[in-house]
């Protein structure tokens, strides 16, 4: 779409621990320089597939400042700062201006199952963090459990000036992403999809500029979204298939631990250590993971070695 002022590949950064729990600093270090060696147009921290729910409130302020000072602008950086509380949120939001945040990333508010945020509350929550000044990327996810429907999303856009971009990982995305974009216009300035590409084509067919994955091969995936945006229909084709079985297999398989498997494998960190609850991953998962991957030549792969 011609009116969209933001597109790329801005994936989530992994969020990595040593193998007692705490976190691995200089590892975070490593993964971002990872990130912007695989050319990432930016990069998002602290989001689902940074393992946020497994991150205490003193951890965030810390991986927020050293990822700020560490990128020190050499790709944009969107800071997730969900949270159900409003004060909450609108704090985080002040916070990542003050670092010099690109923008952040906000989910609907939700607290597990039943304490969700109404659509009136969930506009009440974006337009406060939008009193802030920074730009907004609204994330629909099923993760909030709450229903955003398009008519409320197209709302939003007109009449919060700093909501930007949305992510919109929802079920049957190309179909909401393209109804988006129609009802919306050119208030949709960055119609992204997530959920590590594995609908991209479909997404990008409907008007998509962007997407937002994980770390493990957004050098693969970024020349799909290239081609397409360029016109070159069949190359992004080619391109999807080559890469759809490792896609595949991470997002129903593994989530957010294939990421840091594949920076162990190549030297980027040194443990993919993962809080309780989340297991680790199964030795055949990971086994298969990594033959997806390796005849793909991933930079992660080989970044450390």
């Amino acid at each position: 779409m011609t009116h969209a002022t933001y597109s790329g590949i801005w994936p989530v950064a992994p969020t990595p621990f040593n193998p007692d729990g705490s976190l691995d600093l200089p590892g975070m270090r490593r993964v971002l320089d990872c990130m912007i060696d695989q050319h990432v147009d930016g990069i998002c921290i602290l989001a689902n597939y940074s393992e946020q729910f497994l991150i205490s409130d003193a951890e965030r302020e810390t991986l927020t400042r050293l990822s700020l000072e560490h990128v020190a602008g050499r790709v944009p950086v969107i800071v997730t700062i969900s949270h159900y509380a409003t004060p909450i949120v609108v704090e985080r939001a002040q916070l990542a201006k003050d670092l010099g945040a690109h923008s952040v990333m906000i989910m609907a508010p939700y607290h597990g199952a039943l304490l969700k945020g109404t659509a009136e509350q969930t506009y009440e929550q974006f337009a406060a963090v939008g009193e802030v000044g920074i730009p907004i990327m609204l994330q629909d996810a099923p993760l909030s459990g709450v229903d955003l429907p398009v008519p409320l999303l197209v709302r939003m856009a007109n009449e919060i000036e700093m909501l930007k971009l949305f992510k919109i990982e929802c079920p049957q995305a190309a179909a909401k992403l393209r109804s988006l974009i129609a009802e919306g216009g050119a208030a949709i300035e960055g119609p992204f999809d997530g959920e590590e590409a594995i609908t991209l084509l479909a997404d990008l067919d409907a008007g998509a500029t962007g997407t937002m994955t994980s770390a493990m091969i957004p050098d693969l995936i970024k020349p799909i979204l290239t081609d397409f945006l360029a016109g070159n229909r069949q190359a992004a084709i080619d391109g999807y298939a080559r890469v759809l079985p490792a896609v595949n297999h991470e997002n129903r398989q593994c989530g957010f631990r294939a990421a840091k498997a594949a920076m162990l494998e190549g030297g980027v960190i040194a443990s993919d250590f993962c809080r309780h609850p989340v297991v680790p991953l199964h030795a055949d998962t990971r086994a298969m993971l990594l033959e997806l991957i390796r005849p793909l030549d991933p930079v992660v792969l080989k970044w450390g070695k």
